[in-house]
Parts: C-alpha cells; structure tokens; sequence
C-alpha cells in the first residue's frame, strides 16, 4: 500500500486518454487507404492496429503504480 497519495494515477489516466485518442484519430485517418485493400487484408490490420496499442500499456500501468518502468523482482 502507498505511504501517501501521489499524482501518477490520474495524470497517467490523463495521458493514456490522450494517446489513445491520438492513435484512434490515425487509425481512422488510415481507413480510407486500408479501405481500398482486399477485405482480407483490411481484416489483418485491423486485427493488428486493434492490439498493438496494448504492447507498451503494462509498463505504463506499472509506472503509474509504482514510478518505475518494469516489474518489480521477486
């Protein structure tokens, strides 16, 4: 349990809205050109554009939690 409250939480709440509005505003930027690809394709890059967001999210969650960039060791 933390000692005393700190700002990490909502300013790291903040900032992920933030980012990920940026991103989805690319993204659906993207879709006139990812539209005119085979449906197949479309379907692969989305599928990928859709998780990739989620690669450095667990480091961010930890920081916000901790104030540190990786996983504590056990």
């Amino acid at each position: 349990m933390r000692e005393k409250p700190t700002l990490r939480i909502p300013l790291g709440i903040i900032a992920l809205l933030a980012v990920l509005t940026v991103y989805a505003v690319l993204v659906a930027s993207a879709s006139d050109y990812i539209g005119q690809l085979h449906v197949l394709v479309q379907t692969v890059i989305y599928i990928i554009l859709g998780t990739i967001w989620l690669l450095p999210l667990r480091r961010f969650l930890i920081w916000m939690e901790t104030g540190k960039w990786s996983a504590p060791e056990e």
